[in-house]
């Protein structure tokens, strides 16, 4: 795809071939004829355009003619009009179309819509191109032979003027900015594709966001590397926590000590058992 700097190189060939183009098609200089007459009053220069004849007196008189009747034109007058008519509007639409593709703009919607209106433009531009640069070659070739037949008096032999190699330059300059312009084709991404952005640097912009993916990515992995231990790390320490606050409570899953063995912890030697009250009085005290 081309750079920004290409795009500008290509606007401005398209913008001289559109005042080229219709700087031409207003020129009535398209075949020009030099005769020298003997009289002071004989014309000099006799020169035909497409909309007007003109004439140049030695006196310093210049006189022009419009053609109103159009049916009355030969075949390559008339489409020589009407191709230079249309390569002009068409040029035009396309530079409306290129000052919304340019890179350097920040107008014309995301990069890949961009790219769009760029190839449109230089379709344009291509077709403004071809339609500049037919009717300046028939209209050359009409005067080429013309100028070749015998049959055709020397007072009535004309040669190409200069607005038809202003219109072989003004087609050369849509034909190259045109090419360059259908170049700006946005190629297919593997990634998502940002549709948002629109900023002339996007590509350094792509490159930044793809190295901040690769970190990303890898800050990932190492998280999943290092969630199995912290994992196991805290299952570790909350099985220690357990252990220990079974040690701190008391016994109180432990069953009850039965009376002998609590008569047996606080038994004392020091101290008499006391004995039985049946055992102490006799038979003989009842009688």
């Amino acid at each position: 795809m081309p750079s920004s700097t290409m795009q500008m190189l290509a606007f401005v060939l398209a913008l001289l071939g559109v005042l080229g183009a219709t700087v031409a098609t207003l020129l009535p200089n398209w075949k020009v004829s030099a005769d020298v007459g003997s009289n002071i009053m004989t014309a000099i220069s006799q020169m035909q355009g497409l909309w007007m004849d003109c004439t140049w007196y030695s006196t310093g008189v210049f006189s022009c003619t419009l053609k109103y009747s159009v049916l009355a034109l030969p075949a390559y007058l008339q489409t020589a009009r009407t191709t230079m008519v249309l390569s002009c509007m068409l040029a035009t639409l396309g530079l409306c179309l290129a000052a919304l593709g340019l890179k350097c703009t920040h107008w014309g919607g995301s990069h890949r819509s961009k790219g769009h209106t760029a190839i449109a433009a230089g379709a344009c531009f291509v077709i403004a191109g071809v339609l500049c640069l037919v009717p300046a070659s028939w209209f050359t070739n009409e005067v080429i032979t013309t100028f070749l037949d015998s049959k055709v008096p020397q007072s009535s032999k004309y040669e190409p003027g200069g607005a038809v190699y202003v219109a072989f330059v003004s087609a050369g300059f849509f034909l190259a900015g045109g090419v360059i312009f259908c170049l700006s084709c946005p190629r297919k991404r593997n990634g998502p594709l940002d549709s948002g952005s629109s900023h002339p640097d996007k590509p350094l912009r792509q490159q930044v966001q793809t190295a901040n993916d690769h970190k990303r990515k890898q800050h990932r992995e190492q998280q999943s590397q290092t969630e199995p231990q912290e994992q196991q790390h805290k299952e570790d320490v909350t099985h220690q926590e357990k252990l220990q606050a079974d040690e701190m409570r008391p016994d109180q899953h432990k069953p009850e000590k039965s009376q002998l063995e609590q008569a047996q912890q606080y038994y004392s030697p020091s101290r008499k058992r006391l004995q039985d009250a049946k055992a102490v009085y006799s038979f003989q005290d009842y009688v």
